[in-house]
Protein backbone atom coordinates (compact mmCIF):
# COMPACT_ATOMS: atom_id res chain seq x y z
CA UNK A 1 0.00 0.00 0.00
CA UNK A 2 1.18 3.58 -0.82
CA UNK A 3 1.69 5.96 2.14
CA UNK A 4 0.41 8.55 -0.15
CA UNK A 5 -2.83 7.50 -0.96
CA UNK A 6 -3.78 6.18 2.43
CA UNK A 7 -2.97 9.61 4.41
CA UNK A 8 -4.91 10.98 1.44
CA UNK A 9 -7.91 9.03 1.78
CA UNK A 10 -7.67 9.21 5.21
CA UNK A 11 -7.37 13.28 4.89
CA UNK A 12 -10.57 13.35 2.47
CA UNK A 13 -12.91 11.23 4.74
CA UNK A 14 -12.14 13.45 7.95
CA UNK A 15 -12.98 16.60 6.00
CA UNK A 16 -16.32 15.18 5.39
CA UNK A 17 -16.64 13.27 8.62
CA UNK A 18 -16.15 17.08 10.29
CA UNK A 19 -19.18 18.54 8.01
CA UNK A 20 -21.24 15.26 8.90
CA UNK A 21 -20.48 15.63 12.55
CA UNK A 22 -22.92 17.67 13.99
CA UNK A 23 -25.93 16.02 12.35
CA UNK A 24 -23.98 12.39 14.07
CA UNK A 25 -23.74 13.67 17.21
CA UNK A 26 -27.55 13.64 18.16
CA UNK A 27 -28.12 10.23 16.91
CA UNK A 28 -24.31 8.35 16.76
CA UNK A 29 -22.25 9.62 19.46
CA UNK A 30 -19.93 7.09 20.44
CA UNK A 31 -20.44 4.75 17.60
CA UNK A 32 -17.46 4.23 15.15
CA UNK A 33 -17.85 4.74 11.86
CA UNK A 34 -16.41 3.32 8.60
CA UNK A 35 -15.32 5.75 5.57
CA UNK A 36 -13.91 4.99 2.18
CA UNK A 37 -13.96 7.43 -0.42
CA UNK A 38 -15.66 9.98 1.37
CA UNK A 39 -18.72 7.79 2.59
CA UNK A 40 -19.36 6.55 5.74
CA UNK A 41 -20.14 2.74 4.90
CA UNK A 42 -20.64 1.68 8.52
CA UNK A 43 -21.27 2.22 11.89
CA UNK A 44 -19.92 0.02 14.98
CA UNK A 45 -19.92 0.20 18.71
CA UNK A 46 -16.38 -0.55 18.85
CA UNK A 47 -12.89 0.10 17.33
CA UNK A 48 -11.77 -3.45 16.92
CA UNK A 49 -15.19 -4.22 15.38
CA UNK A 50 -14.44 -1.16 12.81
CA UNK A 51 -11.03 -2.16 12.20
CA UNK A 52 -11.76 -5.80 11.84
CA UNK A 53 -14.92 -5.03 9.19
CA UNK A 54 -12.65 -2.72 7.05
CA UNK A 55 -9.91 -5.09 6.88
CA UNK A 56 -12.29 -7.42 5.16
CA UNK A 57 -13.66 -5.27 3.22
CA UNK A 58 -10.08 -3.31 1.71
CA UNK A 59 -7.91 -6.12 1.50
CA UNK A 60 -5.90 -3.09 0.55
CA UNK A 61 -6.28 -1.17 3.84
CA UNK A 62 -7.00 1.98 2.49
CA UNK A 63 -9.96 3.04 4.94
CA UNK A 64 -10.33 5.14 7.73
CA UNK A 65 -12.45 4.87 11.02
CA UNK A 66 -13.38 7.94 13.18
CA UNK A 67 -15.57 7.96 16.60
CA UNK A 68 -18.61 9.97 16.92
CA UNK A 69 -17.86 12.68 19.24
CA UNK A 70 -17.45 16.11 20.18
CA UNK A 71 -14.39 15.25 22.27
CA UNK A 72 -10.82 16.10 20.83
CA UNK A 73 -8.88 13.04 19.59
CA UNK A 74 -5.69 12.55 22.30
CA UNK A 75 -3.53 11.26 19.96
CA UNK A 76 -1.44 9.62 22.92
CA UNK A 77 2.33 10.85 23.33
CA UNK A 78 2.85 12.42 19.83
CA UNK A 79 -0.15 15.02 20.72
CA UNK A 80 1.88 15.91 23.81
CA UNK A 81 5.71 15.72 22.08
CA UNK A 82 7.67 18.76 21.12
CA UNK A 83 10.32 19.48 19.05
CA UNK A 84 12.81 20.95 21.53
CA UNK A 85 14.91 22.82 18.87
CA UNK A 86 11.82 25.28 18.98
CA UNK A 87 11.56 26.07 22.37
Amino acid sequence: MEHDKFETEVDRNYDVFERMLPGLLENRRGEIVLMRAGQILSFHISESEALAAGRALFPDGVFSIQEVTDRPADLGFFSHAFDPRLA
